[in-house]
């Protein structure tokens, strides 16, 4: 059987054809591809929509990156979240020990004191910087923040309650400790009876408010180093002013730190709370209703 010849000028002039991807294949790159779609982007070739390879998906590790659907892993260990507030409570055991035992880290303190409170800092300035620690200035700046949170921010009410929990426990925390450690105030205070200067409250209020008010409204590390800046603001003015002792300020931050880490994580129970719940979601149930409705 013989077969029918083709015709040379035929097999000539024939157009080249590009070899087809198999219709086995998931995702492929080609040249075309890559100048339609951009460089490396896949495509199917049975024009299906693109999908996520087998072998870039980790269904086994939750949280991360690849999990499908993605949910929201833990931001931390246990053992790491926990370890600024052991860390409080160590530094401030340690402060509180040497103040009440007249150790030689009090004698050193006071020496500091005493020099801080001749040094040319401007007086007026350091005054102004000292009365950011006021209850009168820095608890209605929080009730603000608490406010905007809920009312603009979206925030439930239970965050702001949260908010003036850990407010309240600065008082809680402060006044039995002034009195038990009764500690004697710096020379520009005066001499006379007092309720003790150990720890400070102006401090302790300053920086569980404006701690507060930063985990309310934004967790940036800029609203956080602004926060800080500021706490150590008015550190410097209460010591300037001779109110306060250095080491008074110190354990008001070593108590302030625990009080705001126990804050932050009840904002987190509370938020977790309200997602598992499937509240607070008006829009997207507005969003997906009907355009006529």
């Amino acid at each position: 059987m013989s077969e029918t010849p083709r015709p040379q000028g035929t097999a000539d002039v024939a157009p080249p054809v590009r070899p087809q991807h198999r219709c086995g294949r998931a995702t492929a790159h080609s040249t075309g591809a890559a100048m339609e779609m951009g460089p490396g982007t896949p495509h199917r070739s049975d024009g299906r929509p693109p999908h996520t390879p087998r072998d870039e998906r980790h269904a086994d590790r939750p949280g991360g990156p690849g999990t499908i659907p993605p949910v929201p892993g833990p931001s931390a260990s246990p053992a790491r979240s926990a370890l600024l507030p052991a860390l409080s409570a160590v530094l401030f055991a340690l402060i509180t020990w040497q103040v009440a035992g007249h150790g030689p880290l009090r004698a050193l303190d006071e020496r500091v004191g005493r020099a801080a409170a001749g040094s040319g800092f401007p007086r007026a300035a350091a005054g102004f910087l000292a009365d950011l620690g006021n209850a009168s200035v820095a608890v209605p700046l929080l009730v603000a923040a608490a406010l905007w949170a809920v009312l603009r921010r979206g925030r439930p009410w239970s965050h702001a309650l949260a908010a003036a929990l850990a407010m309240a426990a600065v008082p809680t925390l402060v006044v039995p400790l002034k009195a038990l450690i009764d500690r004697p105030g710096p020379p520009a205070m005066g001499a006379g009876p007092h309720d003790g200067f150990f720890p400070s409250g102006h401090a302790a209020t300053a920086a569980v408010a404006y701690g507060a008010a930063l985990l309310l409204l934004t967790r940036s590390r800029r609203a956080l180093a602004g926060c800080v800046l500021l706490n150590a603001a008015v550190g410097v003015g209460l010591v300037r002013c001779g109110y306060h002792w250095p080491l008074d300020v110190l354990g008001s931050w070593c108590l302030a730190a625990a009080v705001l880490w126990c804050l932050g994580r009840a904002l987190g129970a509370l938020t977790r709370g309200t997602r598992a719940r499937g509240g607070r979601r008006p829009r997207a149930s507005r969003a997906q209703a009907p355009p006529g409705r």
